[in-house]
This record gives C-alpha cells, sequence and structure tokens, in this order.
C-alpha cells in the first residue's frame, strides 16, 4: 500500500469514528466514550503523518508505534460500545473490521522497519 492511500484510509477511519462517536446517547457514559473515542480515534492519521516526515528510522519507529497504540486503544473502545450495544452495529462492526486491518498494516510495517 502507497503511504497516501494509507494516509488517506486512516482519515477515513478518523471520520468513521467521528460519526460512531456521534451516534453515542448523550449520558454520562455516553459522553466519556465519545471523547475517549474522538481522541484515540483521530490520532492515528496525523502520528502517520509525522512518521511519513521521521527525522531517522528510529524516529519513524516510534511514531509508527504511537499510531498503533492509539488504534488498539480505539478497538477497546469500538469493543466496548458493541458490547453495550449502544450504537447501529453495521456502523461500529464496520469500524472495528477497520480498525483491526489498520493495526495489522501498523504491526508488519514496525517489525519490517524494526528489521525483524
Amino acid at each position: 500500500m502507497k503511504p497516501q492511500e494509507l494516509e488517506n484510509r486512516l482519515i477515513d477511519f478518523a471520520v468513521t469514528v467521528m460519526d460512531v462517536a456521534e451516534a453515542l446517547p448523550n449520558t454520562k457514559a455516553g459522553n466519556h466514550i465519545a471523547g475517549q473515542l474522538i481522541r484515540s480515534g483521530t490520532s492515528p492519521a496525523p502520528n502517520y503523518g509525522e512518521a511519513r516526515s521521521a527525522e531517522s528510522r528510529k524516529d519513524f519507529i516510534h511514531k509508527m508505534k504511537i499510531s498503533l497504540k492509539e488504534l488498539r486503544e480505539t478497538m477497546i473502545w469500538l469493543k466496548i460500545i458493541s458490547r453495550k450495544r449502544i450504537v447501529a452495529g453495521e456502523l461500529v462492526n464496520a469500524a472495528v473490521t477497520e480498525c483491526d486491518e489498520l493495526i495489522s498494516i501498523f504491526v508488519s510495517s514496525t517489525r519490517t522497519a524494526d528489521g525483524g
């Protein structure tokens, strides 16, 4: 996958995450989860943008791992939403699937860059 394609995919994912967050109920739990989900789910795209401009291989790996960490956190929030069934299944399922695929891409990329 080309770097620009991955960046666009991460941006699309951030938009999906915002859609999920906006579909959460206006409750104490819904608002808390929405804030956490937006923070973690919109973070990988700009972090990947920074990785693309990394000053060294070590810097690149570090920034890629930050994106991976944020994707993993997002996955947990999406699973919580799914288990609580507070947002339509299709929207959450699509987000979970895309998040899982992005995690796989980042795991593979960091391993390759790290020489392992």
